[in-house]
């Protein structure tokens, strides 16, 4: 095994890491801040990859294409907030519909599973031929992102969403629509997660209509990387709290590079993947048994 060879990977890594990190923050708005489990994310990244990589196509600058792959992800949640508020399905159901049927609507996107889109014609912001201007473009939208979403979380609105993941009854009971900001939740986090498929399509320079399947994973996994390695020093922020986020999603690429590294074939990335999560997830359960354990100990022997 040549180390020269992981390193060099790594850069990639990065790179790849704050793209799916933008994804990850969508995930974090409805997995942690409003409390809901959506898996629309494994449809709407595509949406976002096919329609930013098909307005490209047509002649559009990148700039409102990737503006169109936002809407078109917020309408996705859309879908999914009036299946689980108008409907009454479970938001995991709604999601699973809504993703499903994102299938056929990314195919009539792009008229074909895959479509290319080649920086040598296209004015494309990143691409994986320049590893270093994909990482720099990746820090400012995350950094603008994360701005962004800091501000929202400040305004009276945002508050008012913040409340009804904390405690939806309590937002009720005060007079809150919570089923509107349950639908706006999903309607921003979908428009970040397609954002980041229009980005990612033009990094890896094709939109495909399965690039999103398994994407719930690496947001889980971005989110709970980041709450257990960083959690203690920015659970009271939500800027460093979403910061985290996108270093687990970092952190997680490295990883599945030292995986490649180390000599496991690429077929075997989704069971890696599915035990990088699950490891991160018994973290906090066996550190606090761990720590409940030896208090008893300790107060056996004080006994």
């Amino acid at each position: 095994m040549n180390i020269m060879a992981l390193i060099n990977a790594l850069p990639g890594s990065i790179a790849q890491g704050l793209i799916w990190g933008i994804m990850a923050i969508g995930v974090y708005m409805t997995y942690k801040v409003l409390d809901l489990a959506d898996l629309t994310v494994d449809g709407s990244i595509a949406t976002g990859g096919a329609t930013a990589v098909m307005l490209m196509l047509s002649g559009q600058n990148v700039y409102v294409a990737l503006i169109g792959a936002t809407i078109a992800g917020m309408l996705a949640g859309l879908a999914t907030g009036i299946f689980h508020v108008a409907f009454g399905i479970p938001s995991i159901l709604a999601g699973i519909l809504t993703q499903l049927g994102l299938y056929s609507v990314n195919m009539r996107i792009m008229g074909k599973s895959n479509q290319a889109i080649s920086v040598d014609n296209y004015d494309l912001i990143l691409s994986l031929r320049d590893i270093p201007n994909a990482i720099l473009v990746g820090v400012i939208f995350c950094a603008v992102l994360i701005v962004v979403l800091y501000c929202f979380y400040g305004t009276e609105i945002g508050r008012v969403f913040r409340a009804t993941g904390c405690n939806e009854i309590m937002a009720r009971a005060q007079g809150t629509n919570t089923d509107h900001m349950k639908i706006i939740g999903l309607m921003i986090s979908n428009g970040v997660v397609a954002l980041a498929g229009g980005l990612y399509a033009q990094y890896q320079g094709n939109a495909d209509v399965n690039m999103g399947r398994g994407a719930i994973v690496i947001g889980l996994a971005a989110v709970i990387i980041g709450e257990v390695v960083l959690g203690r020093w920015v659970y009271f922020n939500y800027m460093l709290r979403m910061a985290a986020v996108v270093f687990g999603a970092i952190m997680y690429f490295c990883v599945i590079a030292v995986v490649l590294w180390l000599g496991l074939e690429t077929t075997d990335m989704k069971l890696i993947s599915a035990l990088i999560v699950a490891a991160f997830l018994a973290v906090p359960y066996l550190k606090g048994k761990y720590k409940a354990s030896h208090v008893k100990r300790g107060g056996g022997k004080n006994a």
